[in-house]
């Protein structure tokens, strides 16, 4: 159940960063919706009932140096295959200790159409199709010097609860002399 179908998903329970934003559970229970449904029969640690996945619209852009930033991928929380209580039980299964205040981070948010993949390898279709920039040039992966942007919020007819964005600006490893 690692990689696949899971993704490579337990490295991500050591040498992780946050951003900025940081959404209780509390404050997104408004928004609470289905899960997409399983498509075989999970194991049994890994199955749950009621609506386990969050509506939080995702926004990506990429903007390189001196650049407008252009936006890559519009996608949704509520994608997610695996919801957080079955990210939290697998975390779990390696012997990963979690406890009270730890957060925790889902990973790729991927949606069903090309304009909502949520990885440049899905994005640009494994390099074959360059992801085009508003200023002329193209992606197939992120490039030195390049700003990541992400912005989230969540909205219903009642309210709406804004998560801000988080940027990060690629540096190279190695300075050019």
């Amino acid at each position: 159940w690692e990689y696949v179908p899971l993704g490579p998903f337990l490295a991500k329970s050591f040498a992780s960063s946050i951003s900025p934003w940081i959404v209780t559970l509390d404050a997104l229970e408004p928004f609470r919706t289905e899960s997409p449904k399983p498509l075989k029969k999970q194991l049994e640690y890994l199955q749950y009932k009621g609506k386990k996945s969050f509506d939080i619209k995702l926004q990506v852009a990429i903007q390189p140096e001196d650049k407008v930033e252009t936006v890559v991928a519009n996608t949704n929380f509520k994608y997610m295959y695996w919801n957080m209580s079955q990210q939290l039980a697998h975390h779990t299964i390696n012997g990963c200790p979690v406890n009270s205040g730890d957060m925790m981070g889902s990973g790729t948010i991927s949606g069903p159409t090309p304009d909502s993949y949520g990885s440049m390898l899905e994005l640009s279709w494994r390099g074959e199709k360059p992801v085009k920039l508003k200023e002329g040039g193209d992606r197939k992966f992120i490039e030195d010097n390049d700003t990541v942007i992400i912005r989230g919020y969540c909205e219903n007819k009642d309210i709406r609860l804004g998560f801000g964005e988080v940027s990060t600006k690629l540096l190279p490893v190695f300075k050019k002399q």
